[in-house]
């Protein structure tokens, strides 16, 4: 059996929006290797990654929070995919939106639940 954040929805969707970002990015202009590229994978590896860290903790409260951090790391990359398609390094539609908007929904019905226990 897989770690328990390898069960949960949110962590699987967030895992393939990294891989998106990752294959997006890799076609932004050389210049940008270390500006908003460099950014986008950052914000982008943090979402599943403080999933994982949240459910290895003990209680609900904490793993709360680090769902919270999850979100935040979420707006983050949602705020420099526009930024994104602003200076013409990427089309609005790309699948990196959609993968985006669904990890939220999960991190957000997820983070209710947290909240209820």
């Amino acid at each position: 059996m897989g770690k328990p954040h390898e069960q949960l929805e949110a962590w699987k969707f967030a895992m393939q929006l990294v891989k998106a970002v990752y294959e997006l990015t890799a076609d932004f202009p050389a210049e940008e290797r270390y500006g908003l590229s460099q950014q986008m994978r950052r914000a982008a590896v943090s979402i599943p990654s403080n999933i994982a860290e949240g459910a290895g903790r003990n209680g609900a409260k904490e793993f709360s929070n680090f769902i919270g951090i999850s979100r935040g790391s979420l707006a983050e990359l949602e705020t420099q995919l526009q930024l994104a398609v602003m200076l013409g390094f990427v089309v609005p539609g790309h699948p990196a939106f959609e993968l985006a908007n669904s990890t939220g929904k999960l991190l957000t019905g997820l983070h209710k639940k947290m909240g209820s226990t």
